[in-house]
């Protein structure tokens, strides 16, 4: 479960070039364009701009380059043509990159258009709990004090977490050990070693957390219709605590 330095140094080139196709989709005007334009727009920039291969296409049989989750839709969210981004809309795109072998993942949520005030705060603290859960990230932790610190910033905060789906190991191949809760109890759990590579990405909802998958096998969806949020990030352990392999340019590294 462990990565060589120049392998995290590989994987760091994959999460920057990732980091940009944010960069590109935040660019974007997402009223009226539909998700598969996004897809392709991603899958284009990717092969052509980037010179990288978009991971999730082919991937246990999924055909695009990327999982578009719009409101109610938890994760897995599969672009459709007729899938029309309207105004007031939160969109979830959840994109993975392989580049020199190694394979990044991270997920945003917009805002499309002018959304209102109650999907602004589930986003937001959907956003702030992958932080909370990225700043126990340090040799010694264990993955308890991750999930637990997720979990409780958004109970405080009145939302529930879906437990159907975690994070996960990453290199080489898209799913690796460990699997990483998105709640839990401190001081539990795998102890964190220095080059430990995965991702964080809870998914956050405004009412209950039971999920279901639609008939297509992929879409997974909130039971109750209320809206689901998620973030993601590819973070490595290192000898001083964590490091962000797809930190977006606006953010801040937590060391």
């Amino acid at each position: 479960m462990t990565k060589r330095p120049e392998e995290i140094a590989l994987m760091a080139e994959s999460g920057k070039l990732l980091a940009s196709v944010f960069g590109q989709l935040d660019k974007l005007d997402l009223i009226g364009m539909s998700t598969m334009e996004v897809n392709d727009l991603v899958d284009r920039y990717i092969v052509n701009e980037l010179k990288a291969r978009p991971a999730s296409k082919g991937q246990y049989g999924y055909a695009y380059a990327l999982n578009s989750s719009r409101n109610h839709v938890v994760c897995h969210g599969v672009p459709s043509a007729g899938d029309i981004l309207q105004d007031g809309d939160i969109v979830n795109f959840d994109i993975t990159l392989e580049k020199n072998g190694f394979i990044a993942d991270s997920s945003k949520t917009y805002f499309v258009g002018e959304v209102s005030a109650s999907a602004k705060r589930l986003v937001q603290t959907t956003y702030e709990a992958m932080w909370h859960g990225i700043r126990t990230v340090r040799p010694g932790a264990r993955l308890g004090d991750v999930g637990h610190a997720i979990e409780r910033h958004a109970r405080r905060s009145g939302y529930t977490v879906v437990k159907e789906y975690c994070g996960h190991g990453i290199g080489r191949e898209m799913h690796e050990p460990p699997q990483v809760l998105h709640w839990g109890k401190p001081k539990t759990g795998l102890v964190l070693q220095e080059g430990m590579v995965f991702t964080i990405e809870p998914m956050l909802n405004q009412g209950r957390r039971t999920v279901h998958t639609e008939d297509d096998g992929w879409t997974v969806v909130t039971t109750d219709g209320k809206l689901s949020a998620q973030f993601e990030h590819t973070v490595a352990v290192t000898r001083h605590g964590v490091q962000v392999l797809t930190l977006r340019p606006e953010e801040r590294s937590p060391n």
